[in-house]
């Protein structure tokens, strides 16, 4: 397990100890996971059988650091993040049949068929997208913490970010204005070593992006992303705090995707050997392992839960296949702000 990294650590780390995390909550957690795991695998299998078409990235492997947000985030809290955020925007609120019916191109998805995989968005649930250029959800990021500033509101907002959007300059202009302003905005760096095809490690000259940090004397610090209890307690100390301080901070999670970047990616540029190490490190194995040794759940549990999980995403699809196409007059609309 990776190790926090900050002058404050060790206060955080002391923290997180002692955020009691019961049965139910743990058995919550893995059962999250799960459904968003079948989700996703249900989603590649739609896009091979050709269901729907143009980009999908898949999240795969990164499912310890949605949930472990879903659960420290409160529903005020808004979200806006990448393009790998279907599950992301399940866990902030929208119905898993509104994002599977927005990916097959439905009229019934959250956004009315017109997004597709890279542009979930619900004001409702204050999930603010998915955004397909890289780097770029992060100065609206900033204006939506300056308008929880200005409203005096006590909500915060998290800005998931990729390791390449790091090396984008509307980033840091983003990360500035926050730490200028003393905005509450988390950015999040969901850290899966690859930026496309490319190790991060060729494209960036530091060895930790939460350095970027010292650049604007933000608080910071990084975890093991790839274990929901350390995401979870390392989040929840964050945001709680933030919702004191009113303060900025950025936070690099160290992950990893077991599929390509997109869904036409082979990753022919990952050895065997490494996508193997990190399976041993699979976050639904973890806290299974977790579980059965602390007698949590059984194998039949376990079974059964894995049952539930594929009939709600299959009944997700039901609803998507079965949702109308977007009709002609659809084009029109929401091209302009409407009269309320």
């Amino acid at each position: 397990m990776l190790k926090v990294r900050t002058m404050r650590a060790q206060k955080d780390k002391k923290i997180e100890q002692n955020t009691a995390i019961d049965r139910e909550q743990m058995i919550r957690f893995y059962c999250d996971m799960l459904f968003y795991r079948r989700f996703e695998e249900r989603v590649n299998l739609a896009y091979t059988q050709q269901k729907f078409s143009g980009f999908c990235h898949l999240h795969i492997g990164q499912e310890a650091v949605c949930v472990g947000l879903q659960h420290a985030l409160r529903s005020d809290d808004y979200i806006i993040s990448g393009y790998r955020s279907h599950t992301l925007a399940i866990a902030k609120g929208i119905p898993a049949q509104e994002v599977m019916a927005e990916l097959f191109g439905k009229v019934t998805g959250c956004s009315r068929g017109k997004g597709g995989s890279m542009h979930m968005f619900s004001k409702e649930h204050r999930f603010l997208g998915g955004h397909g250029i890289v780097g770029g959800q992060a100065p609206l990021a900033s204006g939506i913490a300056f308008k929880i500033q200005y409203n005096h509101e006590d909500s915060i907002v998290v800005c998931l970010l990729g390791d390449a959007a790091m090396n984008q300059g509307q980033v840091f202009e983003a990360m500035n204005m926050a730490a200028t302003w003393k905005l509450p905005v988390l950015f999040l760096i969901e850290n899966n070593q690859y930026g496309m095809g490319t190790a991060i490690r060729r494209t960036t000259s530091i060895d930790h992006l939460y350095k970027r940090a010292l650049a604007f004397d933000m608080k910071h610090s990084m975890i093991d992303g790839m274990n929901v209890l350390t995401c979870y307690t390392h989040m929840k100390t964050i945001i709680e705090a933030m919702r004191t301080d009113r303060q900025p901070y950025l936070l690099e999670v160290n992950t990893y995707r077991y599929k390509g970047h997109s869904v036409s990616d082979p990753a022919t540029y990952r050895t065997k050997d490494e996508v193997e190490t990190y399976l041993q490190s699979d976050p639904l194995l973890q806290m299974k392992n977790d579980l059965l040794k602390k007698q949590f759940a059984d194998d039949t549990k376990l079974q059964e839960w894995d049952k539930a999980a594929r009939e709600a995403v299959k009944e997700a699809e039901r609803f998507a296949d079965e949702s109308p196409q977007p009709d002609n007059e659809e084009a029109w609309k929401h091209v302009f702000a409407e009269d309320r």
